[in-house]
């Protein structure tokens, strides 16, 4: 954030960063005495299968005290990482899986048929499909509310309720609910004999920005693949809690569902989360600067970040994080031909999905990441023809900004005077088709008028 008045006025509203945090995710579950050889860096255990003490007697490690006799059920390599995850929410449990949407369908495998789930109206595209056209086939029932007003909330709660699932950012409308207030409602003594779940989508802020667990949220869920890797070469998911009998759930479903990551890309994440806290400030300052710079552009109709004071959630975001990830939403002025434009003329910024990574992407959710949400749905939550999803990466920050610059104004500007030129040369053509016409039927007229005056008819 830049060195000014409003910066400071946000920095002293927002929440205390863990100032450990740098050195855990460097350290936790990283400890080098756990292995024999007492390597810095974590091994990758590529190994399927463990050596027993004997039948059913597995052999301890620091890692895991009852020891691994199975990939599937535990690897080395993927403790480490999931003691790491759980150290930076601040939780107790960590579990990895495969990807994301692995971690969403191993976390919806906590209900059975007959239970009802509450969710946010606008979710991350994947989450979306499989709620609807998988999950509720399965015999959950589901609710989509819009959670930004409490009392949907409130009104959405059942007797058969058992989990509500909130994204916080949303993807990709960045709208923000508060964490607090809905496990509130969920953890109200009315419902305690429910055990109702409160499930927070962390994705777009990331450990290092917001932490639900300490709001009141009972499982935090990340797509790893995006900030907590942060380098674009890592497909995985995790989910976090400090929860006991949780714990054990989420253990048995792991493990039953064979939803797990390779030993390789938990190496990789690890080897990405050690500069977490300094890409996450990186992509701040480049997030605000675009989100500024976008704010007074002609071309643009509407930007949206959490971390501007014209966001109308923005005092929530500032309560339940200690700061704001890249992640940038707008609206281009014109239609669907003109977010066309922008996205094709970009040179620096890189038109493709995903986000998080140190590579500055740009994507159009109507018809990418969103294209499974049914179009009239679309239009109530937001995601418009014109609204662009902007990952801001770590490059040169003017840099970023030039190319957003250039390619908006290539597709308003120069789109408007191309249309105008192609409507102008149109009209002329028209109008000498027109006279061309005229003058043909004025040549026939007079021929006609001499015909008939030689034959003696009047005309």
């Amino acid at each position: 954030m830049k060195d000014t008045g409003a910066a400071h006025d946000l920095a002293d509203r927002l929440l205390p960063q863990d100032p450990k945090f740098a050195t855990k995710q460097c350290h936790a579950g990283q400890e080098p005495e756990q292995w024999s050889s007492w390597s810095v860096v974590t091994p990758i255990c590529l190994t399927t299968t463990f050596k027993q003490d004997g039948p059913a007697q597995l052999h301890p490690m620091p890692s895991a005290k009852e020891g691994f006799e199975y990939s599937r059920a535990g690897n080395p390599t993927r403790s480490c990482l999931e003691n790491c995850l759980a150290s930076l929410e601040q939780g107790k449990y960590g579990f990895t899986f495969a990807s994301g949407l692995a971690a969403t369908v191993s976390c919806c495998h906590l209900l059975k048929a007959g239970d009802h789930l509450v969710a946010m109206d606008d979710m991350y595209g994947g989450t979306f499909r499989y709620y609807t056209k998988i999950l509720s086939n399965l015999g959950v029932e589901i609710d989509l509310i819009d959670a930004r007003n409490l009392d949907n909330v409130k009104n959405a709660i059942k007797p058969n309720t058992k989990m509500v699932w909130i994204e916080t950012p949303t993807n990709p409308t960045l709208k923000v609910i508060d964490i607090r207030g809905v496990c509130n409602i969920a953890h109200a003594e009315k419902h305690k004999e429910q055990d109702i779940l409160v499930v927070i989508d962390n994705t777009f802020q990331s450990s290092y920005f917001q932490k639900p667990l300490l709001l009141g949220a009972d499982i935090v869920l990340h797509s790893v693949t995006k900030y907590l890797n942060g380098h674009t070469d890592v497909c995985m998911g995790a989910l976090i809690t400090s929860r006991d009998d949780l714990n054990e759930r989420l253990y048995f479903l792991q493990k039953s569902l064979g939803t797990i990551p390779s030993p390789f890309d938990c190496y990789l994440v690890l080897r990405s989360l050690k500069t977490l806290s300094l890409r996450m400030e990186e992509h701040q300052k480049n997030g605000f600067a675009v989100a500024r710079f976008l704010e007074n552009h002609s071309c643009v109709e509407k930007v949206v970040y959490p971390g501007l004071p014209s966001h109308p959630h923005h005092d929530i975001a500032v309560s339940q994080g200690s700061g704001f990830s890249g992640m940038v939403s707008f609206y281009v002025k014109g239609g669907l031909k003109q977010s066309e434009r922008f996205l094709k003329q970009l040179k620096l910024v890189l038109l493709a999905e995903s986000l998080g990574g140190c590579d500055s992407l740009a994507e159009l959710p109507c018809i990418m990441t969103h294209s499974a949400v049914a179009p009239e749905h679309r239009q109530v939550i937001g995601i418009t023809d014109t609204l662009i999803r902007l990952s801001i990466g770590l490059e040169n920050q003017q840099d970023i900004i030039h190319d957003l610059d250039q390619a908006l104004n290539y597709a308003v500007n120069e789109c408007t005077e191309d249309e105008t030129s192609v409507t102008a040369a149109a009209d002329i053509k028209a109008a000498q088709k027109a006279s061309s016409n005229s003058c043909t039927q004025s040549s026939c007229c007079t021929r006609s008028n001499a015909a008939a005056h030689s034959n003696g008819v009047s005309s």
